[in-house]
């Protein structure tokens, strides 16, 4: 039965001091995820600032919340049903689902990835849902919102900060044309941009070689815009089909 006493037990005075600790924490996760983010970013991986920072600050979010078990509930000590310790098994089952469900979101087509950062909140949202579910509402809430700004608002910071953009290439080579490695870097780096050699895959098929690689800007400022360079490399000698495509999550 539902009481005034055990409701307002949700947002007693040490629940919600309990809640503003919580929210520091996931604060700071967050920021030091974005941190990590914003390294890999810069260097045109996959995986940015929006990924990191959402899986930091939900492993966050899993991890401190088993220090405050003596709130959950609403401070309640007539748990009937299982023990803290039982609460802590079922969260690690709900986040093993969660994974297998993150996984089915995540594609590659080349060397674009798409649906890093959707698995990111999924796994999020996950958290979110378990701290609702043990009466964490107000650190609950601060995920939810935290997660939201850092969906929608880090990728316009990861556009104003410096970084190097990556860019996808598949170049198929007439017949017969042999074509350098040399070559090849001289052509990006003259229109700005570092290719990145351990991504090189050579294929051939019916006597025609087909290079695919990811090239990195050296600077969005100085780099040639895609159009710039799909018309450039449509001029290359020996080039007789081509796709250009951002690399991108």
């Amino acid at each position: 039965m539902f009481t005034l006493p055990t409701l307002s037990s949700y947002w007693s005075a040490p629940m919600i001091e309990a809640n503003v600790f919580i929210l520091l924490h996931l604060l700071g996760a967050l920021a030091l995820g974005l941190l990590v983010g914003y390294e890999r970013a810069y260097h045109g991986r996959a995986a940015g600032m929006r990924t990191y920072g959402l899986v930091c600050m939900a492993s966050c979010a899993l991890t401190v919340i088993g220090g405050y078990s003596h709130f959950w509930y609403g401070g309640s000590t007539t748990m009937t049903v299982f023990n803290n310790g039982d609460l802590t098994r079922v969260i690690q089952g709900i986040l093993t689902g969660i994974g297998f469900l993150c996984a089915g979101v995540i594609m590659k087509e080349g060397f674009t990835i798409s649906g890093l950062t959707t698995a990111a909140s999924l796994w999020a949202a996950s958290g979110i849902g378990v701290m609702v579910g043990v009466g964490l509402y107000i650190a609950a809430m601060s995920l939810a919102l935290l997660s939201a700004i850092c969906m929608v608002w880090v990728s316009k910071l990861e556009g104003w900060l410096p970084s190097r953009q990556a860019v996808a290439l598949m170049l198929e080579f007439a017949p017969g044309v042999q074509v350098q490695q040399k070559a090849l870097m001289d052509m990006a780096a003259a229109r700005g941009y570092d290719l990145a050699t351990g991504s090189i895959v050579i294929s051939m098929n019916a006597g025609a070689t087909t290079w695919s690689f990811v090239a990195v800007a050296r600077s969005r400022r100085t780099m040639a815009p895609l159009s710039e360079l799909a018309r450039e490399i449509g001029q290359y000698p020996g080039v007789q089909r081509f796709n250009v495509a951002y690399a991108r999550n």
